[in-house]
């Protein structure tokens, strides 16, 4: 199914004004539009097809097959093959840059709407923290957000589209893996208001250092006015510069003293936390998170920071913060046959590695329960993957866990580490193969008993849902 566009059904003449292009029209000149794709898959009547070309693919051999589906626009490279033949009436815009134009086609569409905007990007904490501001936000506005991941210019691009009428509030999420992609983000969406949660190692085979991470992090400000406010991490020395270089820039902290933001008194109770914001001279105490770990402290932060510049009130901070719910697969705890599982599946960075791993100490411990860790490869670390694996083997063995399972090449420095550390052998069970999810767990299964608690964490290629997927279907044998 298509993306249907929050402007409704409308004209191709409107699509064109917004693009600022002319179409070649096809057959009958009485076309509407009312939904958007780059799949041709996903194609049905009066949708627009964006024929993106690829690494492996060109969107523009299926053109045809498009129209066919009930395409009545297709944005592409050259027209569809044998286009008067099909015996449908469609535009055709020609393009040579087919993202471009998508890209054109939302911001405009943006620019017609009065939506204030928040742009989140960062090396982790992104959709945590962009689901915490819309759920503050939402106790007032009627907002509209990054569905899952759809963090890149095609993503955001159909994200914006999709907003009706009926949207006065909007949280992006920005993602990247080079230099000049959150640029490119922060000029289509034009946000109001930048958030950036940290700077860390992901994506550091491509950037090679941190500090280039943070330049590109930085980027979200090139569609942002002088007067739009920017708020970032003040434990991030890599941040301070934009800080004091930028005006209307804010922090929030836990550990340093001098941003505007800071949570004190934090403390875990079952499955939350409670913490109290202090704003200047304001002290709002007792503020409660239905998950625990500071990582999600950080991102209460920025969500309050955010909520105040909208105007909202103490209770409906609160009220947004408790209705807060974890988006599928990123630390979700669910009861797996009497198992307490936290699927932290969706994605692995070494600093939201370790963030999960505490997150698992503090409910194992609160439960006395056993814990185990399922940890699978981390991707995207370039020379940094050796020792950022083996750093956290070191890690995981300081944490007196009852059993370490990895899977995946790299994933096997993490598990040597960890016994070099100290962690006894006969705990740990290490799968070279990174196709090796549901073996690690079968094994799981012969060791976990009713009342553990188990971690499941890899990057994404690593698939590490089906672990949880198995134990769902077979079990536990204790």
């Amino acid at each position: 199914m298509s993306f249907k566009l929050g402007m409704g059904r409308v004209r191709i003449d409107e699509i064109c004004r917004l693009c600022g292009v002319e179409a070649v029209i096809y057959g009958n000149d009485d076309i509407f539009v009312s939904g958007i794709d780059t799949d041709s898959r996903n194609i049905g009547p009066e949708d627009i097809f964006v024929a993106v070309k690829g690494e492996r693919y060109d969107g523009a051999d299926f053109a045809s097959s498009a129209v066919l589906s009930g395409a009545t626009c297709v944005i592409s490279t050259r027209p569809p093959e044998k286009a008067e033949e099909l015996g449908r009436s469609f535009a055709y815009i020609e393009s040579a840059d087919p993202v471009e134009t998508l890209s054109v086609l939302a911001r405009n569409y943006k620019q017609s709407r009065s939506i204030k905007t928040v742009a989140v990007t960062g090396s982790v904490g992104k959709t945590t923290t962009k689901e915490m501001i819309a759920s503050v936000l939402a106790t007032r506005y009627n907002v509209g957000k990054t569905a899952g991941n759809l963090n890149t210019d095609i993503g955001l691009s159909l994200t914006v589209l999709g907003f009706d009428a009926s949207v006065d509030t909007a949280v992006l999420e920005m993602g990247m893996s080079g230099l000049g992609e959150i640029e490119r983000l922060s000029l289509i969406a034009r946000p109001d208001y930048g958030v950036i949660t940290n700077i860390g190692t992901s994506h550091i085979e491509y950037l090679k250092t941190r500090e280039n991470i943070a330049k590109a992090k930085t980027e979200i400000v090139a569609g942002m006015s002088d007067d739009g406010v920017l708020v970032v991490l003040g434990d991030e020395p890599l941040l301070r510069p934009i800080r004091e270089q930028r005006k209307n820039t804010v922090s929030v902290a836990i550990y340093s003293n001098d941003a505007e933001y800071r949570a004190e008194n934090i403390v875990n109770k079952d499955l939350h936390t409670e913490f109290d914001l202090v704003h200047g001279n304001v002290r709002i105490a007792g503020i409660k998170l239905p998950v625990i770990g500071l990582h999600h402290v950080y991102g209460a932060l920025f969500a309050c920071a955010i909520g105040e510049r909208f105007g909202l009130t103490e209770e409906e901070l609160r009220r947004g913060l408790s209705e807060f719910k974890n988006a599928a697969m990123r630390q979700s705890i669910t009861d797996v046959c009497g198992i307490t599982v936290i699927d932290a599946s969706y994605n692995a960075s070494p600093e939201s590695m370790r963030a999960s791993l505490s997150v698992l100490c503090e409910i194992a411990d609160a439960k006395n329960a056993r814990k185990f860790a399922l940890l699978g490869d981390m991707c995207e670390l370039g020379d940094e993957t050796r020792p950022q694996h083996e750093k956290l083997g070191e890690f995981a063995a300081s944490l007196n866990l009852d059993g370490l399972i990895t899977f995946g090449i790299a994933s096997v420095c993490t598990a040597d580490s960890a016994q070099k550390n100290g962690m006894a052998a006969d705990k740990i069970i290490s799968e070279i193969n990174p196709s090796a999810a549901e073996e690690c767990a079968r094994k799981l299964s012969a060791v976990l008993k009713k009342g553990d608690v188990l971690l499941v964490k890899a990057s994404r290629a690593m698939a590490a849902e089906k672990v949880i997927a198995y134990l769902k279907e077979h079990g536990v044998r204790n």
